[in-house]
């Protein structure tokens, strides 16, 4: 994706060709480190380098802020489970896991405004409102998607969800080839489109790129924590890189199945989970969220930062809307499933989604058409003006070459 000499090469450890004090098997030998020392100097330089404060600034705030940031981070995977050990995971296993998660990811907000507000730095505080008014853009259409697997599993405890997804066959098909499949969220139509969602909200609530604008180097200095160096700046930077690296694992939860690494149903794989469940769960958790964190990186390395009004209308006028549809098409396809039979329940749910695509392309057509109007030409003709005023006239004799 990238290719950069500093994390990807720097580091490398070169032995002596002519010390007595090195093997000879070993003289002269390079060995690649792939620039992971490099991450080790960053953090040993954060925590060394001169600690600077503001005069100007509301220390108390100042200080406490990145501590709040830091905080979410951490409390924000407690209800998730990394094994189906319940003596191990999750921290608590509570009925409303899923409004803990939200309720939690939404006081991240406090730290970046906090900070932004303790700086009295009006670059700062622009970074610090934008990430409030970025928060409830996207928050409202992160708990629309949410509230479709709710309704599909019938239950806001995350263990509930993970179980749900392994224990029934695939769309609740009981017969062959569905039966051998697991019935992981992403693989059903709402389940993709809640996931969809649910990933654009979630790069947005972590302040990742596209949607890094409370930190838009290019306009904002550095935005929120323009006034913070060394530690405190690094505990930003830690319960950033945290938050997406729980919010990976809270995604793999929700819509592929948890800490079960395949979908797949059958009593071998079930009877070693039970066994070894305690060890198969947190290593496939584990690398779950590692594969999150690369797509992070990926989206990082492809998409172009969007402008502020972009990122509201992606929010307000697309986001929310189709998830506030696909919530209708949900409850519209357990309704018919469970009154008039599997079949019909599948056709109210591709007449409710051939139904949004007509309105997303006829929304999408009256847009164009509206920038067409817009961006016409008009021809100006200069007319004759016949003026009474002798003092205007002068004025327009004097005017009449430019």
């Amino acid at each position: 994706m990238q290719d950069r000499i500093g994390p990807n090469r720097t580091g490398n450890i070169t032995f002596s060709r002519n010390s007595r004090m090195i093997p000879s098997f070993l003289k002269g030998k390079k060995i690649k480190l792939f620039g992971l020392l490099q991450s080790i100097a960053d953090g040993i330089k954060l925590f060394l380098k001169e600690d600077i404060m503001p005069s100007k600034t509301d220390k108390l705030l100042f200080i406490v802020a990145p501590f709040i940031a830091l905080f979410v981070s951490f409390t924000l995977g407690a209800t998730v489970p990394f094994s189906g050990d319940l003596r191990f995971t999750p921290v608590a296993d509570v009925n409303i896991g899923l409004l803990y998660v939200l309720a939690i990811s939404s006081l991240g907000a406090y730290g970046l405004v906090l900070a932004g507000y303790s700086s009295n730095n009006k670059y700062s505080l622009i970074g610090g409102l934008r990430a409030s008014a970025q928060l409830i853009s996207y928050e409202l259409a992160m708990g629309v998607s949410l509230a479709s697997i709710v309704m599909m599993s019938g239950s806001l405890k995350l263990t509930d969800i993970v179980n749900q997804q392994q224990n029934t066959p695939l769309y609740n098909l009981n017969f062959a080839p569905f039966t051998l499949i697991a019935n992981w969220n992403i693989l059903s139509p709402m389940g993709f489109v809640s996931g969809i969602v649910f990933f654009i909200c979630m790069l947005a609530e972590t302040n990742r790129p596209p949607f890094d604008l409370p930190e838009a180097e290019n306009e904002l200095v550095a935005g929120y924590h323009t006034e913070y160096s060394t530690k405190r700046w690094a505990l930003f930077m830690m319960a950033e890189y945290m938050a997406m690296f729980v919010f990976s694992m809270i995604w793999f939860t929700i819509f592929m199945g948890g800490y079960h690494l395949l979908p797949v149903r059958s009593e071998f794989l079930d009877g070693i989970e039970q066994k070894v469940g305690f060890l198969l769960g947190p290593l496939s958790m584990m690398l779950k969220g590692a594969f999150g964190l690369s797509v992070y990186i990926w989206v990082r390395a492809t998409f172009p930062r969007l402008r502020y009004d972009q990122l509201m209308n992606l929010g307000w006028k697309f986001l929310l809307p189709l998830s506030v549809g696909n919530l209708m098409i949900t409850a519209s396809w357990i309704f018919a499933n469970r009154v008039y039979g599997n079949a019909v329940g599948w056709g109210v749910v591709c007449i409710g989604y051939a139904i949004l695509g007509i309105v997303w392309l006829k929304t999408r057509r009256k847009k164009q058409d509206e920038k067409q109007f817009g961006s016409r030409s008009i021809d100006m003709v200069v007319s004759s003006v016949r003026i009474s005023s002798p003092e205007i006239a002068a004025v327009a004799d004097a005017t009449e070459g430019l």
